[in-house]
């Protein structure tokens, strides 16, 4: 008898806990992947992120994270997201380039002097931007940074002429990158990121390029001994979720996430930033060398540079003409701007 009561109590103990635990999973919940590893800057804000959506929506929205590539390359989480298997994700500008590529012009080589340049135009874009996404099935609810992008490697590279004759990375795919090779005269060994660290490993590639931050948080700098204080680009990021998904959220829930985007965006740039400086100092103190630039890195020959690959992706379609005349008018103008 004691056994029976004892089972019947204990039945009634578990079904007073299933509204709990049901209440406790989000009614709709983000599945959102990143290239990002787990414990990285990226990641932990991006948790944090989770914590605000989960509290102000009362538990009704929240996300899963799919961190450090296990989804697959940029192209397969986009993939994955049409199939809806994945609802978003947190995009380099490689990924942002299949969504919408003009927003690629943030990133052409040798083009913003510094961080005010870059937030000006970025802030004159914006709007421009949000309906280009939108345009094309997405919801760019937020914008990131990756950083300032330099080359690694395991030789000393002071001119292009030496990058001829290593054997250099070229993220597979990525029209950005081949512009920029095609335009230096350069011919690289096309791969998939994570296949990056192996390939570095095997010496199947000798040069990656990517900013200071994530060659530690990718281990790339433990396979590279040497660091082009020339700085290529400024590497952009967004954080997108699928219309289909978006469309499908209530309106508060809708402009929750827009604002709560908006607002990781600028606290994942303003982090990244700090911490790519910080990554600086201490890929210094791991032995790094950083390599100062020879006369083969002349600012008119990289300008030149600069403008060949523009004309590549122009004459492709992949930046528009007007929105590079646009970003070097409003250069010019912010440069005259200032004292």
């Amino acid at each position: 008898m004691y056994r029976k009561i004892s089972g019947w109590l204990a039945m009634l103990l578990v079904a007073a806990m299933l509204p709990a635990q049901a209440a406790a999973a989000p009614e709709y919940l983000i599945k959102f992947a990143t290239l990002a590893p787990p414990g990285s800057t990226w990641m932990n804000l991006l948790e944090e992120w989770d914590q605000q959506v989960r509290e102000q929506s009362q538990g009704r929205l929240g996300f899963k994270f799919y961190p450090g590539g296990v989804q697959g390359d940029e192209p397969d989480i986009l993939k994955k997201m049409r199939f809806n298997q994945l609802h978003g994700g947190a995009f380099s500008g490689y990924g942002i380039g299949y969504m919408y590529s003009p927003a690629r012009v943030m990133e052409l080589p040798f083009l913003f002097e510094d961080f005010d340049e870059i937030d000006y135009v970025r802030g004159q874009f914006m709007e421009e931007f949000e309906t280009g996404f939108r345009a094309g099935g997405y919801e760019l609810l937020g914008w990131m940074e990756i950083g300032f992008v330099h080359m690694f490697s395991k030789e000393p590279v002071h001119s292009l002429e030496d990058m001829r004759s290593r054997r250099v990375w070229l993220w597979q795919g990525d029209p950005m990158g081949k512009a920029f090779f095609n335009a230096s005269g350069i011919s690289p060994v096309p791969l998939s990121i994570v296949d990056v660290y192996t390939s570095l490993s095997t010496g199947l590639i000798d040069t990656v390029y990517c900013t200071p931050l994530a060659a530690i948080a990718l281990q790339w700098f433990t396979k590279t001994g040497y660091v082009s204080d020339v700085s290529l680009t400024n590497a952009i990021g967004g954080l997108v979720v699928s219309n289909a998904f978006f469309n499908k959220l209530p309106g508060d829930l809708q402009a929750l996430l827009r604002d709560t985007g908006r607002e990781a965006g600028e606290k994942l740039i303003a982090a990244t930033r700090a911490d790519n400086e910080k990554s600086v100092l201490e890929l210094k103190a791991r032995g790094l060398e950083f390599i100062e630039p020879g006369a083969g890195f002349s600012e008119p020959e990289l300008i030149e540079l600069r403008d060949r690959a523009a004309r590549e992706l122009i004459d492709s379609d992949y930046i528009p003409a007007a929105t590079f005349e646009k970003t070097r008018a409003l250069l010019k103008q912010h440069r005259s701007d200032q004292p």
